[in-house]
């Protein structure tokens, strides 16, 4: 038997990019990109802007 090796998880580790994978439609996809691309941000930027905002107002 091949023995497992537990990976320790590093502060380095932890800030690298991790990828998030999720389906949307081709619909949203091409609105959401478009709308990144006429805002001058990534598409990850604009994610993780949104998801601050919902944050937020959730907490109301």
């Amino acid at each position: 038997m091949a023995m497992q090796r537990k990976k320790t998880q590093t502060r380095a580790d932890a800030d690298k990019d991790q990828t998030l994978n999720f389906r949307v439609t081709a619909e949203f996809k091409k609105a959401f990109k478009g709308y990144a691309v006429s805002q001058g941000i990534s598409m990850t930027d604009l994610l993780k802007e949104g998801f601050v905002l919902s944050k937020k107002a959730r907490e109301k």
